[in-house]
């Protein structure tokens, strides 16, 4: 189950109850004439700045910030004294642990219009979020959708690598990122075996060494080795041939996964076995095929199909041919 960051949040019901009617606006501008006011409270730094920014991207202006620190938010318009006298101050109010417009004197009066067709505070970040619904009902979204998306929401056309890293963001946000997911593993593969009866999970780890002093109970990953209970009931009626290849990965972390795959009588695939390793290398190899033998082909007399890597005769040739 994902679990989105934790965020301070107020109870929806409470904030429309008559005792807490000033929190009513907290973190929205004004819903009748979208500016925003003095007085004005959000729950955080991130939330008010984020709808600054999303107020001036709507408008297609833009601004400077005077002033930016852990307590105060201070913004004019880009045309300020040149047309425009637009400015904003929020800080942070401690006794009420809110942020609150302290000064704002309504909306922009310049004519600056659409500045070019992509906008330098609708950044990867603002786009991200926007974006978050879309890449949680489809991660695999193309990009060039995510550009028609935010065209048609903001009336601005964006960089094709911008639309790429806010699909990476918005996909960590939701999902979890690389780092993420390598801290799960060992919990993943634990809750599998736990699950999923009869299914196998098998990761080895190395020390991690400061100079030559290896260092108190932490571990780096090294090779993982997994199969599903289906695949190993499956593989026993299938033709006793296997099949084993190796493809490189191109994703943060550059590792090779290693597959293991048979045929049943309809001459189906069925995959049987799964290693991440750190490449084709003999140790890899000798690590997969050992872990196949022991935990899904258990029968004596099943042939197997390679490219003939040199590191797999290797490997074979040290465990003896089995």
């Amino acid at each position: 189950m994902n679990v989105p960051p934790f965020m301070r949040e107020l109870d929806l019901d409470a904030m429309h109850a008559p005792e807490f009617s000033k929190y009513a606006n907290i973190g929205v501008a004004d819903p009748k004439d979208g500016k925003f006011r003095i007085g004005m409270e959000y729950s955080s730094r991130k939330s008010v700045v984020a709808a600054i920014r999303r107020y001036t991207i709507v408008r297609g202006v833009d601004y400077d910030v005077y002033e930016s620190e852990s307590q105060t938010f201070y913004a004019k318009c880009k045309m300020y004294g040149r047309g425009c006298d637009w400015l904003i101050r929020a800080s942070l109010i401690r006794k009420k642990d809110c942020w609150e417009i302290r000064r704002y004197n309504g909306r922009h009066t310049c004519t600056m219009g659409t500045i070019s067709q992509d906008n330098s505070k609708l950044d990867s970040d603002t786009v991200a979020d926007s974006i978050m619904p879309l890449v949680e009902t489809d991660p695999s979204i193309k990009v060039k959708s995510i550009i028609t998306e935010v065209q048609s929401r903001f009336n601005y056309t964006i960089s094709y690598r911008k639309a790429w890293l806010a699909k990476q963001k918005s996909i960590a946000k939701v999902f979890g990122g690389w780092e993420d997911s390598y801290q799960a593993l060992p919990w993943w593969l634990s809750v599998m075996v736990q699950k999923i009866r009869g299914s196998v999970g098998q990761i080895e780890t190395r020390p991690l060494y400061n100079g030559n002093e290896e260092a108190q109970c932490v571990k780096i990953f090294h090779r993982v080795f997994w199969s599903f209970n289906p695949c190993v009931r499956a593989f026993r009626h299938c033709k006793p041939l296997v099949q084993v290849d190796g493809t490189h990965l191109y994703g943060k972390y550059k590792r090779t996964l290693l597959v293991a795959v048979a045929e049943d009588g309809n001459q189906n695939i069925v995959p049987i076995a799964f290693a991440l390793v750190e490449g084709e290398t003999a140790d890899a190899w000798h690590f997969f095929l050992k872990n196949l033998r022991m935990h899904i082909v258990r029968k004596d007399g099943v042939g197997m199909i390679s490219d003939r890597h040199k590191s797999i005769r290797t490997a074979v040739n040290r465990s003896g041919g089995d």
